[in-house]
C-alpha cells in the first residue's frame, strides 16, 4: 500500500504529533508498505530527506515553533500522482490537512484523519480565547471531520468529543504506540541511573518524582506542586523533578518559591530525546495531573521504562492502568499526594506476565497493525460509498431524462 501522511508538523520539529507520525511511518515501512511524508518546509530540516515532500509554509499564529503551509497543492496532487497513492492520512485539521483532503478528491482516493488535539485546552493560546470559542471549535472541527473517508481517535475521549460536535464520519479508537525499546533500555546501568539521581539532588534512599512534558498551564503540573508540601511531611527526602520546556516556567517556579519548595523542586530545562529513558529508569514514580492529553505518550514511555506512575485519570488513563503493578489513577487535583502516597504505601509488586501484555498493547507493533486494518476496512467502505454516489447520480439522470419526455 502506498499511503501519504499530510501533516504541518515534523522532525526536525519535536512534538508528541510529529514522534507519533514517525513511528507510524517506520511501522508500516517494517511491513513493507510505502509512506511518503507531505509536510512544511523547515530551516532546520536537512535538504536531502528520503520520501519528505516539503511545502511553502510560515510560522502558526501564537505557536512560533509551529509552522502552517500556505501554498503547494498543484505541486502536492502532482507528486501524490505520480506516487500513485492508494490513501491519505492527514495529521492536522490546518494547512496541510486541507491540502492533502484536496488532494485525495482529486485523486478519487480515502482521504482518512487523525484528530491529535483537544482544541478547547488551548485556546487560551490564541487572542487570550476572545477570537476563537468554544463553538468555533465544534463547528470547525465537524465540517474538516464530516468530510473524510474515516477518523483515527487516539482515545475514547476523542470519540465522546467529536460525537458530542455532530460527527457522522467512521471513528475508530486506535491508541498511538511507541517504540518500546527506546524506553526499556536494559543497557542503561545501575552506576548511570545513580549518578544522575546525585546529580539531580536526590539522596541514595529518597524519592524521585518525575514529571516530564512540556511546561504550559494546562499540563497542570501547578496541581503536583501545590500537592507536594503533603508528600513531603510523609517523605521528607522525596524530590520532585520537573524536565522539559515551555511559556509556564516562571509562573510555576513563582509558585514554588510561595510553598517554600525550592529546595525540593527542581527543574532540569528540556532533555535531549535520546536521554529522555535515562530520567524514566531513574524515577521512582512518574506523575501527571493533566487534563488536556488525548492520550498522551509520556504515559506509556514511563510505563515502557518500567517506572509506576501515579497520574490524573480519565476513561483512557483508567483502562490503560488496569493493574495496580501498573500505577494508579485519581479523580481530582487535590487527590494527587493522598494518591500517590497511598501508592508509595502499598509497595505494590511488579507483575512480569501483566508487563509483558501490556507492553504488546503499547507498542508501535501493535499500533501498526490497527493502522493497516483500519485503512483496508476505509478502502472498502470508500469503495462501497462511491458506488452508492453513483448510483444516485444515475437516478438522478434518469429522472430528470423522464421529466423531459413528460413536458
Amino acid at each position: 500500500m502506498k499511503i501519504g501522511f499530510f501533516t504541518d508538523t515534523y522532525f526536525p520539529q519535536v512534538s508528541g504529533v510529529a514522534t507519533s507520525i514517525k513511528t507510524l511511518k517506520e511501522e508500516l515501512e517494517k511491513m513493507g508498505h510505502d509512506v511518503y511524508i507531505f509536510t512544511t518546509t523547515d530551516p532546520n530540516a536537512d535538504k536531502l530527506e528520503k520520501d519528505v515532500i516539503r511545502m511553502p509554509s510560515v510560522p502558526f499564529v501564537s505557536f512560533k515553533e509551529r509552522r502552517v503551509v500556505v501554498r503547494g497543492m498543484w505541486y502536492a496532487y502532482l507528486v501524490a500522482k505520480e506516487l500513485e497513492l492508494d490513501l491519505i492520512h492527514t495529521h492536522t485539521e490546518f494547512g496541510a490537512g486541507v491540502l492533502g483532503k484536496m488532494v485525495a478528491k482529486k485523486l478519487k482516493i480515502p482521504s482518512i484523519h487523525t484528530y491529535h488535539t483537544m482544541y478547547e485546552d488551548y485556546l487560551h493560546y490564541i487572542a487570550k480565547g476572545k477570537v476563537i470559542r468554544q463553538s468555533h471549535v465544534k463547528y470547525l472541527s465537524r465540517l474538516f471531520v464530516n468530510h473524510t473517508t474515516g477518523v483515527v481517535c487516539p482515545s475514547e475521549r476523542v470519540i465522546e468529543t467529536l460525537r458530542s460536535y455532530g460527527v457522522t464520519a467512521p471513528l475508530r479508537v486506535i491508541p498511538t504506540g511507541i517504540d518500546i525499546e527506546k524506553f526499556k533500555r536494559p543497557e542503561i546501568t545501575q552506576e548511570q541511573i545513580n549518578e544522575l539521581r546525585t546529580s539531580l539532588g536526590v539522596k541514595e534512599n529518597g524519592l524521585m518524582i518525575l514529571s516530564l512534558s512540556r511546561i504550559s498551564y494546562e499540563k497542570n503540573i501547578q496541581a503536583l506542586i501545590q500537592g507536594f508540601p503533603e508528600v513531603i511531611k510523609h517523605y521528607p527526602d522525596a524530590r520532585l523533578i520537573i524536565v522539559g520546556n515551555g511559556p509556564y516556567v516562571e509562573q510555576l517556579k513563582e509558585l514554588i518559591t510561595s510553598l517554600n519548595l525550592a529546595d525540593v523542586v527542581q527543574f532540569t530545562g528540556e532533555v535531549d530525546n535520546n536521554d529522555v529513558a535515562f530520567y524514566y529508569r531513574a524515577a521512582d514514580y512518574f506523575v501527571c495531573a493533566s487534563t488536556s492529553e488525548t492520550q498522551g505518550l509520556t504515559y506509556t514511555e514511563a510505563m515502557a521504562a518500567g517506572t509506576p506512575c501515579v497520574v490524573e485519570g480519565n476513561d483512557y488513563l483508567n483502562r490503560l492502568f488496569d493493574h495496580a503493578s501498573l500505577g494508579r489513577t485519581f479523580e481530582r487535583d487535590e487527590d494527587f499526594a493522598p494518591a500517590l502516597i497511598d501508592y508509595i504505601e502499598s509497595k505494590v509488586e511488579k507483575n512480569p506476565e501483566v508487563f509483558e501484555k501490556k507492553l504488546y498493547e503499547i507498542s508501535a507493533t501493535h499500533f501498526g497493525q490497527s493502522m493497516i486494518e483500519f485503512y483496508e476496512d476505509m478502502l472498502v467502505y470508500y469503495k462501497e460509498e462511491m458506488r452508492k454516489k453513483e448510483e444516485e447520480a444515475s437516478i438522478e439522470r434518469i429522472k430528470i431524462k423522464l421529466n423531459s419526455f413528460k413536458k
